[in-house]
């Protein structure tokens, strides 16, 4: 019953799409320049009765069609804000592509004008996808809000993806730096009225790091009227627990001097729910069945500052400092568990119970430094960029275990604790020269980078009754890491009147080395990567446009998986990190046809080579388990993606995406005789955003916005299917100045999923149920010259990334 109603849920979401007519009207609204007309209203009534049959708004080009039209005669409607209303008869007995429609412009000023946002469109560019979102009723919301709307992104678990593969956020083209729950949060309190658009970029061309998978580029509006200007905002969030976030950002600017300032603070208590199965085999047959019920609760404060500084010196030369700092100075995590051991007829045969408390000290901060000159010849530029990072985090654990027969009377306990410990360091350089020759555009640059992480793990036997600590050696490790990557790299670029094409080329040399006291081995790797790219664009017609991109990329393993502390969920199941882990090298296909600006299909192909994964392993001997990073020994994945995006309605815009795909991997067993498994599946994944103008001024607006994902891989578990539906309505008052909003995420709680390993010997699987049902409440007050469009932004740097 349950899967009919998924099912009938997305028929019913997704029926605006849905019609049965048989023919369609299509052609182009001008002016007396013969210029397009934007955004222009179109109306088809029957001329019999003047009843309104269908309507539709003109695209950037001034074009528009309507289909899915009954034989009959009609007229058309045409009219936009400051031209004459048209009135143009028509038969319909076929497709009809109707000459190009010239508006006048009103003489006489309207007395009744009614103003409704501009809808999103989605424009694509050589090596990007665009989605223009300025002045739209999007642009009430946040930054987070706005990402996860945009198309083809996904959020699983607070981690954004792109064809189920983690994306990197830019804003300005300058990377933002924090982790997953600090870039949340970050975002969260960025205000989208300030978005103009974001970018996505798949395969991302030889200017950015070869590090980098997909990017979220969020291009800002600019404007160069001095003042000040600030706000107050601050948002309520209830959950299972509360939580509330508070926050003020100020930006002066005269003829010299941009300054802006950021704080935020959060205080937050979440909960987490798991269900947990582990079935202990012996030659395929099941000899104990263990269940978990386990539960999370994490307390936590965090305090951000961003500071941004640019000095113009001149028309010629600007420099730009940006220093931004994460705080989190005690997060505390309480869980608490109890597994149920079952014989293989399902009899209870024992229990046991465990309680660990965890806290984490973490402090992130960072510096940037850029110059640029612009010299006499036009858009010629040379930049440098200096950064450096410093990140340091604790880890305290401590556990305690009770184990109890099935007449639940204590048998024995055990406890022990851990002390981890881990500091970074990042030094990066860069250089960039871009510059015009003839019709070609060029870029040359060249990047230095340099990372020092100390990582050290201490264990304690602990005796209950007198309380004493015993040092654990066997567990202990202390771990150094040194990173050192030189690029240098160089793109060019050009139009002609039906193709363009970019390509481009980077060479990055990598030096590492890594040393672990406990197992006694120093690892030492030296290794140059060659990283081409092409983007090819061919426009055949006007309504036809095909595409073709290649990159080849990789994946360097992030500082927390590299380090070797060990996060014990009982005593019998932990996570642990892999000093051993290798880069992975990717290489990216895509072939794209676009009919009329408006139906996009992509057809792609991905090998990501020896990629990065949290593993699962069971050890049906000794009855534990263990979750590990490992390199696969190989991943691919194929499909392809649908994209379209419409307005319904003058005050409903909808927009949805299908993608269906493959993926695959194949990874060694490290319990099962270091067998090769492959673990595949066949997917499909359907998104719908609508967004609502709910009133003529256009100050209340709404959106509801639908995600059905059927299956994914995530390391060696299968995901079966989620589904989101989520609501929210935003009012703007006093002139602008303020703020109301309104938000009710995950609306059936039915964005969690059941995650399964079935191979060989393994069967295990667990259902995660996080907070993701919330009703979120928020007011943001503006004040000075709260027009002006603000210089925030975040440091670039790809070392970063990966902390």
């Amino acid at each position: 019953m349950q899967i009919i109603f998924k099912y009938l849920l997305i028929l019913l979401t997704f029926s605006p799409f849905i019609t049965f007519a048989q023919y369609e009207i299509s052609g182009k609204i001008v002016d007396n320049a013969n210029e397009p007309i934007s955004y222009s209203n179109i109306s088809l009534n029957a001329t019999i009765d003047s009843i309104f049959v269908k309507g539709t708004i003109t695209e950037e080009n001034g074009s528009f069609l309507i289909d899915q039209i009954n034989a009959g005669e009609y007229y058309l409607k045409v009219s936009f804000v400051g031209y004459q209303t048209k009135i143009i008869p028509v038969i319909i007995d076929s497709d009809e592509q109707i000459n190009p429609i010239q508006l006048e412009e009103e003489i006489a000023q309207l007395s009744d004008i009614k103003i409704y946002s501009k809808r999103p469109r989605i424009i694509k560019e050589v090596d990007r996808i665009i989605f223009d979102v300025e002045n739209t009723s999007l642009s009430s919301g946040n930054s987070w809000d706005i990402l996860n709307k945009t198309p083809g992104v996904i959020n699983i678990n607070g981690d954004l993806k792109i064809r189920n593969t983690s994306a990197t956020v830019y804003i300005n083209d300058k990377k933002v730096y924090l982790t997953s729950s600090e870039l949340k949060q970050f975002l969260d309190g960025l205000s989208a009225e300030n978005i103009k658009q974001i970018e996505v970029i798949r395969n991302p061309p030889a200017k950015y790091d070869a590090g980098n998978g997909p990017i979220l580029n969020i291009v800002t509006t600019k404007n160069h009227t001095p003042g000040y200007k600030a706000s107050l905002n601050g948002n309520y969030t209830q959950a299972i627990f509360p939580k509330y976030n508070l926050g003020t950002s100020h930006f002066y600017k005269n003829e010299k001097l941009n300054l802006f300032a950021n704080y935020s603070f959060t205080k937050a208590k979440h909960f987490k729910e798991d269900e947990s199965y582990i079935n202990f085999l012996n030659n395929k047959e099941v000899f104990q069945y263990w269940d978990t019920d386990f539960n999370k609760t994490t307390q936590e404060q965090q305090h951000n500052i961003n500071l941004v500084l640019d000095y113009q010196f001149n028309e010629k030369n600007k420099i730009s400092l940006n220093g931004t700092s994460s705080l989190t100075p005690k997060k505390d995590l309480d869980n608490s568990g109890i597994t149920r051991i079952f014989d293989n007829n399902k009899v209870l045969d024992s229990t046991f119970t465990t309680n660990s408390q965890l806290q984490n000290d973490l402090f992130n901060a960072a510096v940037d430094l850029t110059f640029s000159h612009n010299f006499e010849k036009e858009n010629t530029q040379l930049s440098f960029n200096a950064h450096a990072t410093y990140f340091e985090q604790n880890n305290d654990q401590q556990l305690f275990t009770q184990y109890f027969n099935k007449e639940n009377l204590l048998l024995t306990e055990n406890s022990f604790s851990s002390e981890g410990y881990q500091k970074i360091n990042i030094y990066a350089g860069q250089a960039d020269f871009e510059t015009v020759f003839d019709t070609y555009e060029f870029l040359a640059g060249a990047k230095y980078a340099f990372v020092n992480s100390t990582s050290s793990l201490f264990f304690f036997d602990v005796h209950t009754l007198a309380e004493t600590f015993h040092n654990n050696n066997n567990l202990a490790d202390k771990f150094t890491y040194n990173e050192a990557i030189s690029a240098v790299y160089t793109s060019i670029s050009k139009d002609w009147s039906k193709w363009k094409a970019k390509a481009g080329l980077r060479i990055e040399n990598t030096y590492r080395e890594g040393n672990s006291v406990a197992l006694n081995q120093e690892t030492n790797r030296n290794y140059t990567n060659f990283f081409p790219s092409l983007f090819i664009s061919y426009q055949a017609t006007e309504n036809h446009n095909f595409s073709f991109d290649y990159g080849r990329k990789i994946a360097r393993p992030s500082y927390t998986s590299l380090n070797p502390f060990r996060y014990y969920i009982n005593e019998n199941s932990y996570q642990a990190g892999n000093p051993n882990l290798n880069a992975a090298l990717s290489n990216s296909f895509n072939l794209n046809y676009t009919y009329k600006d408006a139906y996009s299909f992509d057809f792609y192909f991905r090998d990501n080579g020896e990629n990065v994964a949290q593993l699962v392993f069971q050890n049906n001997e000794n009855q534990f388990l263990r979750s590990v990073q490992a390199n696969m020994l190989e991943s691919k994945s194929y499909g392809i993606d649908f994209l379209h995006g419409r307005s319904l309605k003058n005050w409903w815009y909808a927009q949805v995406v299908f993608s269906g795909f493959h993926e695959e991997e194949t990874f060694v067993a490290l319990e099962s005789n270091n067998a090769e498994v492959t673990n595949d599946i066949n997917g499909f994944y359907l998104s719908l955003y609508n967004g609502l103008t709910l009133s003529k001024d256009g100050t209340f607006t709404g959106d509801v916005t639908f995600l059905y994902i059927s299956s994914l891989l995530q390391g060696s578990y299968q995901l079966d299917d989620m589904l989101n539906l989520s609501l929210g309505v935003r009012k703007t008052i006093w002139n602008n100045r303020a703020e109301l909003s309104l938000h009710l995420a995950d609306a059936f709680n039915s964005y969690a999923t059941q995650l399964n390993s079935t191979y060989l010997n393994q069967d295990n699987g667990f259902f995660a149920q996080p907070e993701n049902r919330y009703i979120r409440i928020g007011f943001k007050y503006n004040f000075g010259n709260f027009r002006l469009k603000d210089n925030q932004r975040t440091i670039n740097n790809q070392e970063r990334e990966r902390l």
